[in-house]
């Protein structure tokens, strides 16, 4: 794909867009670009992993990121059919420890042209784990466990 081909692709654009968004912690403009029923998946073995399912998980997600100061800067994109593959320098600016890592995304476009999955890998899991440990804790029990 040629850079003008690629700057043409709506899913390329929107991808584009959501980094601008992101950036400006535009959560609204965020989620222009993600489906109502989006699910995220974050690697690995901290208080922030898992499935998000829905903008409000996904936004929430977002929010705690952004108490970290993480910034993203995006350093290859690829589309066919379906899928956005974004690769991207990710790290923090603030907190106890730090993250400056590559990421992989998988983004998935429903038939309406939203983002309705994607899935996050790190170039550097361990580096993401100990730092989320370090600045993000669990609430005490009971608070914690789902009713």
């Amino acid at each position: 794909m040629t850079t003008s081909e690629a700057v043409s692709d709506p899913k390329i654009e929107a991808i584009n867009h959501f980094f601008s968004a992101y950036a400006a912690n535009e959560v609204k403009a965020m989620s222009v670009v993600l489906a109502p029923d989006i699910e995220w998946t974050i690697p690995g073995h901290h208080p922030l992993s898992g499935t998000k399912h829905g903008l409000e998980e996904v936004v929430s997600f977002f929010d705690q990121l952004g108490k970290a100061g993480f910034q993203a800067e995006p350093v290859f994109l690829g589309s066919n059919g379906e899928y956005v593959v974004d690769i991207h320098r990710g790290w923090t600016t603030q907190g106890v420890g730090q993250v400056d890592t590559m990421w992989a995304l998988v983004w998935h476009f429903d038939d309406d042209g939203q983002v309705n999955r994607v899935v996050n890998l790190s170039g550097d899991q361990h580096q993401m784990d100990n730092y989320v440990w370090a600045n993000f804790s669990l609430a005490p029990l009971p608070a914690r466990l789902a009713r």
